[in-house]
């Protein structure tokens, strides 16, 4: 509830760089210039004051309000007036009272809340999980892995985020790894994945950016592919996207069933709410028998079905002799632990062995004769037959150019010829005759270069060729250089140690020298109180920002101001903390009570220390010196109007008199378009009097120029200076393109912004034939106007028969749209005829004559096939006689070339 002086004012806000209302202790103190409200601030007198007091506060306010002095024009009026208000600033000073005892004398309560909200808590996660250790005897380590990630999640500060080791909040986007379920929070995982994958793709720089190379979690090095890295915010069984804080919910979980299935997978789904870490074991109760499939089913927990009966096994061993006697028991069965004496694969040796390797090899040769007859068999200690003698058949002299057929006793001569076969270089061939036995070292000089390819050399070729260059190339840990000798470019990997300083700042990495972020500190340290009974563990490196944890032990030093008694706290470091009780002293100007907190020891700078005498001597740190500093000024408020009539709000006791409210005058200046800007100022009334909108003379005069919106398309400035009323017409020229774009023209601008569609096309006319080409390709014969050229081209063209020979002039827009054709006549029809039938002949003539040379062809093979007859030779001929057309083809083809020429002379001058 604000005063009344406030809500009769109705004025908004309180005084610029003034003070404000603020509690401390039992009652209200003022904090200086720059201050804000404090937390339970009210109105105006401090706690305990008389209510004479208290109405004399309002009285004068009313006094001093020209707002209150209005609206209160009699006595009766006005005492009711005042109680009210007295009302109103008592009911505030009470509840300010009351809010601030609460919280004066409620922490040691909250601590204790808390270890008791701490206990509850657990007792409702251990109700949660009880049901899955009931009916089953399985492994409960998962189970409790999941507990403790549901622990941690309700704890505030438990969860940690191992890139930059601060606390993971409720409120903050988060990520969890598929492998070890650890969270981190979303932009630190993103600038690690980004960061290793630099790393590992900047090793060269031909592969630098193009293969997609995985990143590792920060903590259990699960690989993710670069596809993989988070880029938006998940619960923890990823149906929702970014869920919302709920306090009633596990932070970062959407509350609904998680349904993410088991590992292993068993066909079920977990049927928890969605939760941090690891899915706990399947409660599902399945029927199941035990490993050996002797015992009758029973139901057990899905997680636990797989059980043993505890009866012997039973099934035969691989030995093929014996049987498990092991308990019932899961996978196959052990070795045989028997020993027995069995022969070898050959048979020849006996010994005793364990039943579980029946087969083995003596160290003895077969020996036996081969099917040549000639020769044993070499082969140790083998099954089956020996085969055929590797001496028998076709075999090749050494050098595998030359093959013999000879009997398995004799051996293969040499052919002779040059062995030729590539020496170990792997470039030249031996130069020896065929001989048995290895090649000899090749001896030729050539020029060798040395491994890493830097320095060439003479020598001969079965020598290798290393320079002394050190290679200068970096590991795979880009830190130190590879520094071998002559190095093909395959350097090794860094041995040496990392020894770089870890993220908590206290150990170093004790890994080999690598590429990447270091693996987080494993360590653990103690934060431990000032008396030593309570202590927390936290990760190595938070321990600097980490708080000490709270002690149950009271504070018992004796206060050190003027009152008789300190403030309840707890174990704490260092000296005690200040005293916050309220002064109370009585001040000496107005007889208020000092509301501020005890200032008896209040820390100061020590001022007039030594000066240095040199700059040799190192200036010492500022020294602060425990004293007692006078009250400060009084601070209740009282109702005071600013200078420019804006606002009434409460001021210090001891700064009452006219001030600015900080803010802009706000007056309408002569112009009638701009208010005062100056700073709340005192103005003088002219005539008599001044309205609160009207500017006086201590405003400032409107020097501006015109700045009224100009017509729709103008873009020139209005030529008048900052006026009243409305700007004058534009009367500049502007240029403008007519329709068809040639030619510019000059219209004033009025003209243009006033002009509806078709003035404005008018004006853009230039009076010119349009210069735009129709489609037909003829030009567009209006005169320049906007928009499409309309398609009604009259121009005369030239109209042809399908054969040329008649042609007529029509209009160009008929014999676009297909309206007009001309047809082909009996003449053409003829000429078409006559045509045909010349070629017509002209085929059946070629046919002819192809014909009869085919026959003369077939008769001169024949006659070839026959032979030569001499003497009977011109009895056998046969005369033929020749047709009509064989004798004069030649005359005729001549006559009907001449015709055609004539009629296509005939017919193209004709249809001209």
């Amino acid at each position: 509830m604000e005063a009344s002086w406030r809500q009769v004012a109705g004025g908004r806000g309180r005084a610029r760089g003034r003070a404000t209302a603020a509690p401390s202790g039992n009652g209200i103190h003022l904090r200086g210039a720059g201050g804000g409200r404090e937390k339970g601030s009210v109105g105006a007198v401090p706690f305990g004051a008389s209510p004479g007091g208290v109405a004399t506060s309002a009285a004068s306010g009313s006094r001093h309000s020209p707002a209150g002095s209005q609206a209160l024009q009699t006595p009766a009026a006005s005492e009711l007036m005042s109680q009210k208000k007295f009302e109103e600033i008592k009911k505030a000073n009470q509840a300010a009272a009351r809010k601030l005892v609460e919280e004066r004398f409620s922490s040691s309560s909250e601590e204790e809340g808390d270890e008791d909200f701490e206990g509850k808590q657990g007792k409702i996660v251990a109700n949660t999980f009880i049901t899955y250790t009931t009916q089953t005897d399985g492994d409960t380590r998962e189970l409790e892995r999941t507990k403790q990630y549901v622990n941690e999640a309700f704890q505030a500060g438990a969860m940690t985020c191992l890139i930059c080791i601060a606390s993971v909040k409720r409120n903050q986007a988060v990520w969890s790894c598929s492998g070890c379920f650890c969270i981190f929070h979303m932009p630190c995982i993103q600038k690690w994945a980004k960061d290793s994958e630099f790393l590992v793709s900047s090793v060269t720089d031909d592969d630098f950016g193009k293969r997609d190379y995985p990143w590792p979690c920060p903590k259990c090095r699960f690989e993710y592919k670069r596809s993989e890295t988070p880029s938006r915010y998940y619960c923890y069984c990823g149906k929702v996207e970014d869920p919302p804080l709920d306090p009633w919910l596990v932070p970062h979980s959407c509350g609904q069933v998680c349904e993410r299935e088991f590992k292993p997978s068993c066909g079920h789904k977990c049927l928890l709410l969605c939760h941090p870490g690891p899915c706990p074991p399947c409660p599902k109760m399945v029927t199941t028998t035990c490993y050996c499939k002797k015992a009758k089913p029973i139901p057990r927990r899905c997680s636990a079905k797989e059980w043993s009966c505890q009866l012997p096994c039973g099934r035969k061993l691989l030995c093929g002799q014996h049987k498990c006697e092991n308990p019932c028991h899961a996978g196959s069965c052990q070795p045989c632990p028997r020993v027995s004496r069995q022969k070898c694969v050959c048979g020849k040796k006996v010994a005793e062995r364990s039943c579980a390797s029946p087969l083995w090899h003596c160290d003895q040769v077969c020996g036996k004769t081969l099917p040549c007859g000639n020769h044993t068999c070499e082969q140790v200690c083998h099954v089956g037959a020996c085969g055929e003698c590797p001496r028998s058949g076709r075999r090749f002299c050494p050098c595998q150019k030359s093959r013999f057929s000879l009997p398995c006793t004799e051996d293969v001569p040499t052919c002779g010829d040059s062995c030729d076969k590539v020496l170990e270089c792997g470039i030249h061939r031996c130069s020896q005759r065929c001989h048995r036995g290895p090649c000899e070292t090749c001896r030729q000089e050539v020029e060798k270069h040395c491994r890493c390819g830097k320095h060439t050399k003479r020598m001969p070729c079965h020598k290798p060729y290393l320079c002394e260059t050190k290679c200068v190339k970096m590991r795979d840990c880009q830190k130190h250089q590879c520094r071998r000798k002559c190095c093909p470019g395959n350097c090794p990997p860094c041995d040496q140690n990392c020894g770089r300083t870890l993220g908590c700042r206290n150990h170093k990495c004790p890994s080999v020298c690598h590429r990447g972020s270091c693996y987080p500190c494993p360590e653990t340290v103690d934060v431990n109180c000032n008396c030593g009974n309570t202590k927390v563990t936290v990760p190595c490196g938070r321990e600097r920002t980490t708080r000490p944890p709270k002690c149950r032990e009271q504070c018992s030093r004796p206060p050190t101001c003027h009152h008789t008694s300190q403030e309840k706290h707890r174990c704490h470091f260092g000296s005690c903390p200040p005293c916050h009780q309220p002064c109370q002293k009585v001040l000496e100007k107005c007889g208020h009570l000092c509301p501020a907190p005890c200032h008896d020891q209040a820390l100061i700078k020590q001022t007039g220390r030594h000066q240095p005498t040199g700059p040799w001597e190192q200036p010492s740190e500022p020294a602060f010196i425990q004293t007692a500093l006078p009250c400060p000024p009084c601070q209740v408020p009282i109702p005071m109007e600013c200078l420019g009539k804006h606002e009434v709000s409460p001021l210090p006791c001891h700064a009452v008199g006219p001030y600015s409210c900080k803010r802009v005058c706000g007056r309408i200046l002569d112009c009638q378009n701009h208010t005062c800007m100056k700073e709340c100022h005192k103005v003088t009334k002219i005539d008599g009097c001044t309205g609160k909108n009207k500017a006086g003379p201590e405003c400032l005069r409107c020097e501006e120029g015109c700045s009224k919106s100009r017509p729709l398309g103008c873009l020139h400035p209005c030529i008048l200076p900052c006026h009243p009323g409305e700007c004058p017409p534009c009367v500049q020229m502007l240029r403008i393109k007519c329709h068809c774009k040639i030619t510019s023209l000059y219209v004033e601008c009025r003209k243009i912004t006033t002009a509806d569609v078709n003035e404005k096309n008018l004006l853009s006319c230039c009076k010119n034939q349009c210069p735009k080409e129709l489609p037909c390709g003829h030009r567009c014969k209006e005169m320049c106007h906007p928009g499409e050229c309309p398609f009604n081209c009259n121009q005369k063209v030239k109209l042809r028969c399908p054969c040329k020979r008649i042609k007529k002039e029509l209009q160009c827009n008929k014999v676009r749209e297909n309206q007009v054709s001309i047809e082909c006549d009996t003449m053409c029809k003829e000429m078409k005829r006559k045509a045909s039938e010349i070629k017509e002949a002209e085929a059946k003539a070629a046919f002819e004559e192809e014909k009869r040379r085919q026959q003369a062809e077939l008769e001169a093979f024949e006659n070839r096939l026959k032979g030569r007859r001499k003497k009977n030779r011109k009895r056998d001929e046969v005369a033929v006689e020749l047709s009509l057309w064989q004798k004069h083809k030649y005359y005729l083809l001549s006559v009907c070339g001449a015709v055609v020429v004539v009629f296509a002379w005939y017919i193209t001058h004709d249809v001209n």
